[in-house]
């Protein structure tokens, strides 16, 4: 079938009951101009509501996407980032919403940011920057933005997002750790609250994507022990000499 007829039943069904997942209709403008396919590689799926796994990434699926964009509320001539490249499909719908050269987008795990570079150019959207960097960070060099948009989950708004908006500026991320809901929250410090999500929580500098709980275990335990060996006395490495001694 037609991919522009596939993008416009998925369009619909985000507009209809039960989904009730989007209104704006600049919003679905873009998503029914953006090729979903051409991001996930499978044209048959693509535009079925749901999540598909590539290169160990989640792609969100059209329903979430819907409301995320519902809740940054970007308008023709915002700056945007996006924190979490992924595979570049968010990005496209923010470039058909804003045009693709306000559009900036990060990602810490290097193949994504490729693939994100190499989607983004097949679809018609290589205006759009891609960068390899701690997604926390942002992107001061192109700072400020008039929206940012977090696609991992965080316990509080990162404070050198915050710090890159726009007076005016709003911040959308996914908040909390099991139980998450979407916030929004404004370069003055209003927030407002959204339905629940379920999001990845967003990586800091050595932790591998793809591997969260391994390494955020291995990089506490490094924590751990070095707070351990900073805080011990002098009797402690007595006792160990003295215990040394007596193996002899």
């Amino acid at each position: 079938m037609d991919p522009a007829v596939l993008r416009a039943d998925m369009v619909d069904g985000l507009e209809s009951p039960p989904r009730d997942a989007l209104s704006d209709d600049a919003i679905a403008t873009a998503m029914c101009t953006v090729p979903r396919h051409e991001f996930v590689g499978d044209e048959r799926t693509a535009y079925a509501d749901r999540d598909h796994d590539v290169l160990g990434t989640r792609v969100l699926s059209p329903s979430t996407v819907a409301r995320l964009f519902e809740a940054l509320s970007a308008t023709d001539g915002d700056t945007v980032l996006i924190v979490g490249a992924g595979v570049g499909y968010t990005a496209a719908v923010a470039a058909e919403l804003v045009g693709e050269t306000n559009v900036h987008t990060v990602d810490i795990a290097r193949p994504l940011v490729f693939e994100s570079r190499a989607n983004l150019a097949e679809a018609g959207y290589d205006g759009v920057l891609v960068d390899w960097r701690d997604g926390a960070d942002g992107l001061p060099e192109y700072a400020p933005f008039d929206r940012i948009l977090l696609e991992a989950a965080a316990v509080r708004p990162p404070r050198r997002l915050v710090e890159q908006l726009t007076n005016g500026g709003r911040l959308v991320f996914p908040c909390g750790t099991h139980r998450q809901r979407l916030e929004a929250v404004s370069s003055d410090g209003d927030r407002d609250r959204f339905g629940a999500v379920s999001f990845d929580p967003l990586l800091i500098d050595g932790e591998q994507h793809g591997a969260v709980e391994r390494n955020r275990t291995a990089r506490e335990d490094r924590e751990h022990a070095n707070r351990n060996a900073q805080s011990r006395r002098g009797w402690q490495f007595e006792w160990i000499e003295w215990e040394s001694s007596l193996g002899r």
